[in-house]
């Protein structure tokens, strides 16, 4: 005999399993998760670079809202949207994970042609390729072909076949054209400055920021890697063009980050995915 799980219990699973989720309306599309946001009030899909695009206390839908924590999945505010779930979504990011989405034949075949074998989620088009590590998320890479990662949802289906692999450069690759790529961003100097005037009066201004930044990281309830991502974008904005962050303010940063879970490799990510946003 076979139990279907309903949403929630999936969810509840998966949140055990540190696979932070969200629920999902008909048509893969997130539900707000307050009553200010209730059927859609505040406009829908969070901004994939800000999350929440509501004045929410914190963000209620989309990615950003992917928890593991028991208490918010089973909390009053998200009543309404587990019990008219159409599906559950996770955020492959915050699982550490990144999803190759592969949307119809021709680009299921490309892969098995090119890329390194790994987990594989059969998909009502196509087929979900799942490698173990993080990168920024694009859509139409390929004709066919998405990455869901950081900053982004992916439905669940089920744990798929096959060991997973490591994510190879193949993948890494698919986000910019060839012209356009990078070195990786070095940790050892996080930023070199722009050669402006340092508009800081004092040290103690920079100090207050980063103490603020620690401070918010360590309160999180949930959502950890996404107000990981805010916290260094709101830090970079104010003060990564003029060179005044050092690899001691970066270092407690990353502490408090990874003292609420996140790995070494979510913190860089997260880093570099700010420094791409800012223009630095």
């Amino acid at each position: 005999m076979t139990t279907t799980l309903t949403p929630l219990r999936t969810a509840l699973q998966l949140g055990a399993a540190g696979v932070p989720v969200l629920p999902l309306r008909a048509g893969k599309l997130p539900f707000g998760n307050c009553p200010t946001c209730a059927r859609n009030a505040c406009g829908g899909r969070p901004n994939m670079k800000t999350p929440g695009s509501c004045a929410c206390p914190q963000p209620c839908h989309g990615w950003a809202a992917a928890t593991i924590d028991p208490h918010v999945l089973n909390s009053p505010a998200w009543g309404p949207a587990w019990r008219h779930a159409a599906s559950v979504a996770y955020h492959p990011g915050g699982a550490g994970v990144t999803v190759v989405d592969l949307d119809n034949p021709a680009a299921v075949r490309w892969a098995r042609e090119t890329l390194p074998a790994t987990r594989t989620v059969l998909t009502t088009r196509g087929e979900h390729w799942i490698y173990r590590g993080t990168m920024p998320s694009s859509n139409a890479v390929r004709p066919g072909i998405d990455i869901k990662s950081l900053m982004a949802y992916a439905r669940w289906l089920d744990n798929g076949t096959g060991a997973m692999a490591a994510l190879p450069d193949a993948v890494r690759a698919l986000k910019e054209p060839s012209h356009a790529r990078r070195a990786p961003q070095s940790l050892s100097v996080p930023l070199r400055g722009h050669g402006g005037e340092c508009p800081h009066r004092t040290p103690t201004y920079l100090d207050r920021g980063i103490t603020m930044g620690v401070q918010r990281i360590t309160e999180a309830r949930s959502a950890v890697h996404a107000t990981v991502y805010r916290t260094f974008l709101a830090v970079l904005s104010t003060h990564g063009r003029c060179g005044c962050l050092t690899d001691a303010h970066v270092t407690r940063l990353f502490t408090a980050a990874q003292a609420k879970g996140e790995t070494a490799r979510h913190c860089t990510d997260a880093w570099t995915n700010a420094l791409t946003t800012l223009g630095l």
